[in-house]
């Protein structure tokens, strides 16, 4: 208020002087231009956050988060509640002379819940919390990102103490962009600046402050970091935030569908099991697109067919409205029954649905679920997943009489496939250098790995060539085929091909 009345007697007084002038014959026009220009630059920095101290920080209400209510992170919460003990009992820490933990940076792939465990670290310790992001800390202006984060850790202190607590959790995501390595910015050295700045103030946290600070960073690229970011002392603890196994998806699922009406007939078990590879970002949207799909058929309640038609929505997207013709369409289901096919002889009971619903830049796809999720490979299952995507191709040559340009995406990934064969050392060369091998010899051996799978899949689907028709027929009637329903047909097929 009071810098209101300056405000507007600075005014008036500035429109006195002017009126005076007028009146007294001087020109006034070039005098005008400057204040009009002079008003329009305060503007333009005013806008830009230069005029002024912005604390970034969200006055809204912030609602609490329980650990309890983030599911599928079990070993990140226990690695981050043993952390928060330093600010639960800080008499204690004192009493051992053990120095405040001054940072807790999450890392991992998008969408798994590093900013649910910042909030969540708030409510555990009861305290004060100011969110940024690291992008807001960048400008051209030299200087204005280190005011910006002095002014953040003083607005964590002011909004601590004026709550009534004794701590304050500063979460900066992507902190790659206000933390990367110094130097790499040739243009100017604002970002240098930033970051010199944020380790000063890092550097400032010590156990006799009134108000106890830690900075919690999260990120999907660490490989970014400035080295002296990350060293003991700034970040002391340095927590993976992972993709879920199995039985974090289902505590995930059951999170995200307690608020929703589920039919009888859901098994968010076989749920968890076929969203393989699914962050928590992907299963709250595949629990909401059920729920979306649910109201578009008027259904009172979620039903299993509602999710699996979800995850499909999740992975490939929404179902597109082109129409292929009729010898596009058995082309279609002759490639996607030779996945198929392929999928259940190498491994049996992996395929979940086959459809030739055009979704995405897809006219067609198999979806195939894993008995266990895994994370190392031998040759033999990259082999067999090789296979799998030759499967469609070798089809329609064996069916067709030739292939079409919709293998491309099989060829590709059957390549990268083979190249991770060589690089992981269990290829016929043996364990080898990535940078002193030419491309030649590189591009051999990943046309011998291909080839050698190509021979024993042309001989599997000649086989079963009859079965392989047929599974077509069915898809051309009703676009999708169960698994269920292909291993029926496909049990037969074999021992024909006996």
């Amino acid at each position: 208020m009071q810098n209101r009345r300056v405000g507007e007697v600075l005014v008036g007084a500035g429109l006195g002087v002017l009126l005076y002038l007028l009146v007294t014959g001087y020109n006034i026009i070039p005098l005008l231009a400057v204040i009009g220009l002079g008003g329009l630059l305060y503007f333009f920095l005013e806008q830009k956050g230069v005029l002024h101290n912005s604390s970034m920080v969200n006055s809204a209400p912030r609602v609490e988060l329980p650990f309890e209510d983030i599911g599928g992170q079990e070993t990140a919460k226990q690695e981050i509640k043993e952390a928060l003990e330093f600010i639960l009992h800080m008499d204690q820490v004192q009493k051992m002379g053990i120095r405040p933990l001054r940072g807790i940076l999450l890392t991992g792939p998008p969408g798994t819940g590093k900013t649910l465990l910042a909030k969540a670290a708030a409510s555990y310790t009861n305290s004060a919390y100011v969110a940024v992001s690291g992008s807001e800390f960048i400008e051209i202006y030299a200087g204005v990102g280190a005011q910006r984060v002095r002014n953040l850790f003083k607005s964590a202190r002011e909004m601590a103490k004026k709550m009534g607590k004794s701590s304050s959790i500063i979460f900066i995501d992507e902190i790659e962009v206000l933390g990367g390595k110094r130097g790499s910015h040739a243009s100017h050295l604002e970002y240098d600046q930033t970051l010199n700045q944020l380790l000063v103030e890092m550097d400032g946290i010590a156990t006799e402050d009134k108000t106890r600070i830690l900075l919690i960073g999260a990120t999907n690229r660490m490989d970014l970091l400035d080295p002296a970011l990350l060293r003991p002392g700034r970040f002391d603890r340095q927590v993976r935030v992972e993709l879920p196994d199995r039985h974090g998806r289902l505590e995930i699922l059951k999170l995200h569908c307690r608020n929703k009406p589920l039919a009888d007939d859901v098994n968010l078990e076989q749920i968890a099991k076929e969203a393989f590879g699914f962050s928590g970002a992907h299963l709250e949207s595949v629990a909401n697109e059920a729920a979306v799909l649910a109201l578009r058929e008027n259904s009172p309640q979620i039903h299993q067919e509602h999710l699996r038609e979800a995850i499909e929505k999740v992975i490939m997207g929404e179902k597109m409205d082109r129409t292929p013709s009729d010898e596009e369409l058995q082309r279609v289901a002759v490639h996607e029954a030779g996945h198929a096919i392929i999928s259940e002889l190498v491994r049996p009971n992996s395929v979940a649905r086959v459809t030739i619903t055009p979704r995405g830049s897809a006219l067609g796809y198999v979806r195939r679920t894993p008995e266990q999720d895994q994370y190392l490979y031998t040759r033999s299952f990259l082999e067999k997943q090789i296979m799998i995507c030759l499967g469609g191709a070798i089809a329609e040559e064996i069916i067709m009489g030739e292939r079409s340009t919709g293998a491309t995406g099989d060829f590709e990934e059957a390549v990268r496939m083979a190249r991770r064969i060589i690089t992981s050392g269990i290829s016929h060369l043996g364990i080898i250098c990535q940078e002193s091998i030419s491309q030649e010899v590189l591009s051999q051996a990943i046309r011998s790995i291909i080839t050698a799978q190509e021979q024993v899949v042309r001989q599997l689907l000649y086989n079963c060539r009859s079965c392989n028709a047929a599974i077509a027929r069915l898809l051309v009637e009703n676009e999708t085929v169960a698994g269920e329903q292909l291993r029926q047909y496909l049990s037969p097929g074999l021992q024909i091909g006996a």
